[in-house]
């Protein structure tokens, strides 16, 4: 069967701009929230037609839930798939927070962490687009006690520790410090957080 080169072609600059759009997307939702998407604005920045965006897209709905996709995917790359690569309990763990901070830090997303920029904007929205920032919240959190379960039971944790609490404890430290380093432009907000962090799985101080 012949190939058709010219519908190949559309195809690749289809996929190309999803991408380039995509890109700037989660860009100005880390800074401005899902609500400042549009897709005129898009094709504006990108210099590309709104039609040619439009099509990737469908609608103002699915270019947020694709965006929140995307978002997701380079989360993943950055902070989650690295930090599973580490042998299993603490040191994973402390990876994974140490990743976290990092993807802040390093302004992955312009904004600092995507999730916190825009989750608070639909938590109270019913509709797809919040039951996709709860899904990937309650996948994070999943991960997060999951890693502390397993850092329990090698044994590797202080007495006393309990799952979802130290969990919620590790989030809301990480949260917090992208929150205020933003806020204040004050990098040594991750300094310190990661020490508490450290402090609190029992790990020693680095310099």
């Amino acid at each position: 069967m012949a190939i058709d080169s010219s519908t190949d072609g559309r195809v690749q600059r289809g996929n190309e701009t999803r991408r380039a759009v995509l890109g700037r997307a989660v860009q100005i939702a880390s800074v401005e929230g899902l609500g400042a998407l549009s897709i005129g604005r898009l094709a504006s920045d990108l210099g590309l037609s709104k039609s040619g965006v439009f099509a990737g897209f469908g609608s103002k709905e699915e270019l947020q839930l694709a965006t929140v996709r995307a978002a997701k995917r380079i989360f993943y790359d950055r902070v989650v798939t690295p930090a599973l690569e580490r042998p299993e309990g603490v040191a994973r763990l402390l990876a994974l927070c140490e990743y976290w901070l990092e993807y802040s830090r390093g302004r992955v997303f312009d904004g600092g962490c995507f999730f916190y920029s825009v989750t608070a904007e639909f938590d109270a929205q019913p509709g797809p687009v919040r039951d996709a920032l709860a899904e990937a919240a309650l996948e994070w959190e999943g991960l997060v006690v999951g890693l502390v379960r397993a850092a329990e039971a090698s044994g590797e944790l202080p007495a006393g520790a309990e799952p979802e609490e130290l969990a919620m404890l590790l989030t809301g430290l990480m949260d917090s410090a992208n929150s205020l380093a933003v806020l204040h432009d004050d990098p040594s907000r991750y300094d310190r957080t990661m020490r508490a962090i450290r402090r609190l799985l029992g790990c020693p101080s680095v310099a």
